[in-house]
């Protein structure tokens, strides 16, 4: 058997952010934390840095998505890991440290608030033909990889300011440890949700 990667990584070794990113603006929540806009101090580089405070009980999906992240984010439509970071907090004595995990920006929002921006009206035909399409080319590598993202949805679906679609938050992504694995867990959010998801359907052939 070989090594979990999960025990590869040691949050308590990562850099401090501090002299590297900075903070403009939070921009929305992800799962386990908040999101902000902010900047790399040397390039004025903007990103997304999503911050999460380290406990025992969510330590190991922490670890999951940083994994998740560094492996796969390289596609045109999975926003691009840049690292991860630990926020010392003074007297916190390692057990309410922040987790910085930076990403890259996408300025135009979600898909939610796009939706959200033609009030009454709906999106143009070729619009949702792309932005499916663009969904589609980023699950295809994600499930070459044999891995499940499990809370696709408005607001993990992102625009950058040259309309390319971006798929983020992998914070209840699973990686698949056989060819023909399956996972049956209730993880994601309901809305949103296949109906066999939600019943936990254990039908193999299913």
């Amino acid at each position: 058997m070989g090594t979990d990667p999960l025990d590869d990584i040691d949050l308590n070794s990562l850099r401090d952010p501090a002299g590297i990113f900075e903070l403009i603006e939070i921009v929305g929540n992800g799962t386990y934390g908040q999101v902000f806009k902010g900047r790399h101090v040397k390039t004025s580089q903007l990103a997304a840095i999503k911050i999460m405070n380290i406990n025992e009980d969510e330590e190991e999906e922490i670890k999951m998505e940083i994994n998740m992240l560094k492996k796969y984010s390289h596609h045109r439509n999975i926003a691009t890991y840049y690292g991860a970071f630990i926020k010392k907090l003074p007297s916190s004595n390692g057990k309410h440290d922040q987790l910085w995990l930076v990403m890259e920006y996408c300025g135009s929002g979600s898909i939610t608030d796009l939706i959200k921006s033609t009030k009454s009206c709906s999106l143009r035909e070729d619009w949702i033909s792309y932005i499916c399409k663009e969904i589609l080319r980023g699950l295809h590598h994600l499930h070459n990889n044999k891995v499940i993202h499990r809370d696709i949805k408005g607001q993990n679906v992102l625009l950058t300011d040259n309309a390319e679609v971006k798929l983020v938050d992998f914070g209840v992504s699973a990686q698949l440890d056989r060819t023909v694995g399956r996972r049956n867990t209730f993880i994601g959010t309901p809305y949103w949700m296949a109906p066999e998801v939600i019943a936990c359907d254990e039908n193999p052939e299913a």
